[in-house]
């Protein structure tokens, strides 16, 4: 009896039985299996999902999940726009860390605000086209391209213009095609100027003032529209006459830089010739004024010696005139070959009729 007794409690079902739920001593077992059910039950399963406590811990923790969920960053070369039930707010957030109510009540979106756009006026690039950057596929567009001149000419205009986002909010929200937008206002403001210009300008040294003004007046119209852009600048293609009469200006092309050239020939002898001139005439005056200055000092000095020699006669008559009268036969006499004849021998020794010339050569021979 204790022997089987034995075998019995060491086997869990009761013996030559292995159902559990079995007769005789497996009740007991049966009880203590439940009772292990129940141990099991009270140490793992003290925790009742269906609880109302347990429910509401859950609900919270659901619920600062999802708040924490609201918290957003924007990185340096993005702004944030955040939408509350699919609205924007009106704020657009700077990079840094941010807060903004979670889906579904908000929504964040950080869109790239460096990043260099551009749009082409005229034509269309192998990019526009889809061909990729490597490829130098171009194409032009006449409808946009060919503008009226302030002198009632037609020039063909190509030029692009270069921008970014300079607040996202209105970027996103103000404009419904925002790069459609800025193409459209582009070429209305480039009609503007061109149209205020002459031809001739826009093709020769006007191109860096249109580009300065249409930058200018663009930004002023975005502005207005408050569409959050920002013009970094705006590039002139070509600015060229119709293809249809493009060899014709060509040809006046040629004849102005002809003219040009001349010009700058004209320029360059004037500019050799006139400093020669005025020198010689430099020269001239000089001359005419030392002449003057010498007939004047020496008419003073002639006057002032008469005025001497007068003064000297009222002084002294006889003297003056026997002074005048030497130094005059001084004057006339000097330097010359003379034969002076003495008449105070009544004519004796002196032949009427002397050849004088004569003598005089011999004498000099």
């Amino acid at each position: 009896m204790n022997l089987n007794k034995n075998n019995n409690d060491n086997n869990p079902w009761g013996s030559g039985n292995n159902n559990p739920w079995g007769s005789g001593n497996g009740g007991s077992n049966r009880q203590d299996f439940e009772e292990s059910i129940k141990k099991a039950k009270d140490r793992f399963g003290r925790f009742k999902f269906g609880g109302k406590r347990n429910f509401s811990i859950f609900a919270i923790i659901a619920i600062l999940f999802w708040l924490a969920t609201g918290f957003y960053r924007v990185e340096p070369d993005e702004q944030g726009v955040e939408l509350l039930f699919g609205k924007w707010n009106g704020q657009t957030t700077q990079p840094g860390l941010h807060y903004f109510f979670p889906t579904p009540i908000g929504k964040t979106i950080t869109p790239k605000v460096e990043v260099i756009r551009k749009i082409n006026v005229g034509f269309r690039s192998a990019s526009d086209l889809g061909f990729g950057s490597t490829s130098s596929a171009e194409r032009k567009v006449i409808e946009e391209s060919l503008m009226l001149t302030g002198d009632q000419n037609i020039a063909d205009v190509a030029f692009t213009v270069l921008y970014k986002i300079k607040d996202a909010g209105n970027f996103l929200f103000q404009l419904r095609n925002p790069e459609l937008t800025v193409k459209d206002m582009s070429e209305s403001v480039v009609r503007e100027v061109v149209g205020q210009r002459d031809l001739q300008f826009l093709l020769t040294e006007g191109r860096q003032e249109v580009e300065q003004v249409v930058r200018n007046e663009l930004q002023l119209v975005l502005d207005s529209y408050e569409s959050g852009v920002l013009v970094q600048s705006v590039q002139l293609q070509s600015v060229d006459p119709p293809d249809q009469v493009i060899d014709a200006f060509d040809e006046v092309q040629r004849a102005r830089q002809d003219k040009e050239r001349l010009v700058n020939e004209a320029n360059t002898y004037l500019n050799r010739i006139v400093p020669n001139a005025r020198g010689e005439a430099a020269k001239l005056v000089e001359a005419a004024t030392a002449y003057k200055e010498q007939v004047v000092k020496q008419a003073e000095g002639v006057a002032q010696n008469f005025i001497d020699v007068y003064n000297s006669y009222k002084d002294a008559k006889e003297v003056t005139k026997r002074r005048i009268y030497l130094e005059t036969l001084r004057e006339v006499l000097e330097g010359k070959n003379k034969i002076i004849l003495d008449d105070t021998g009544n004519g004796q020794g002196v032949v009427p009729y002397l050849p004088l010339n004569e003598l005089k050569k011999s004498g000099t021979n």
